[in-house]
């Protein structure tokens, strides 16, 4: 099982980070470590102090697949869930002014938060709204109308260089709002207006 990540999918996100806003998908990868499920509360990490939530929907790979053609890119997907996407984003900032990968700002123990998954809605293609409240706050709102670029688009491209499998994941990017947590805050992720997600930080 494979964990892809799409980063900068949504403009006012890449413009909040000061981010360039991409011509074609950014994909990084985490491990399967790195799945926090079940609502089980994430241990704030020894080595950063500037951990970051980013609440995205996340493809589950229905059938395994390769160099994937537009016509058929909504044929590997039929099943969707919430994650969150937690960024040690001090050390990512160090990683980037070195010019050096940032696996270890972004893949590292817990850093993928995932929900239950419910089947993909009939009218997914008019967009899917989706929140994050923190501390019972709303602090993101997106709705996938809004991606740069599509499902369609990302199952294309990732299966460019990757095979698909049955099981993989594609974590398909974060609206803007992001921002820290503190050991104590309560993260709680709904899609529409039924929470799929519930996160302690302890």
């Amino acid at each position: 099982m494979k964990i892809f990540c799409i980063g900068r999918n949504y403009a006012e996100h890449a413009k909040e980070l000061n981010n360039a806003v991409p011509t074609s998908p950014i994909v990084f990868m985490k491990p399967p470590t790195a799945l926090l499920l079940d609502n089980q509360p994430f241990f704030y990490p020894e080595f950063s102090k500037d951990i970051h939530y980013e609440l995205e929907i996340v493809l589950k790979i229905c059938k395994n697949g390769k160099h994937v053609q537009p016509e058929f890119a909504s044929t590997y997907y039929d099943k969707i869930a919430l994650g969150i996407d937690f960024t040690a984003r001090d050390v990512q900032e160090k990683c980037k002014e070195k010019g050096h990968p940032w696996e270890i700002a972004k893949a590292f123990d817990q850093s993928a938060v995932l929900s239950s998954t419910v089947d993909l809605p009939q009218n997914y293609q008019e967009g899917i709204s989706f929140h994050l409240l923190k501390n019972g706050i709303k602090v993101q709102d997106g709705n996938t109308k809004d991606l740069i670029f599509s499902f369609n688009q990302l199952i294309c491209h990732i299966s460019k260089y990757f095979t698909l499998q049955q099981g993989d994941l594609i974590y398909t990017g974060t609206p803007s709002g992001v921002g820290p947590v503190q050991k104590g805050d309560k993260l709680e992720g709904f899609l529409g207006e039924k929470q799929l997600l519930s996160c302690e930080v302890k």
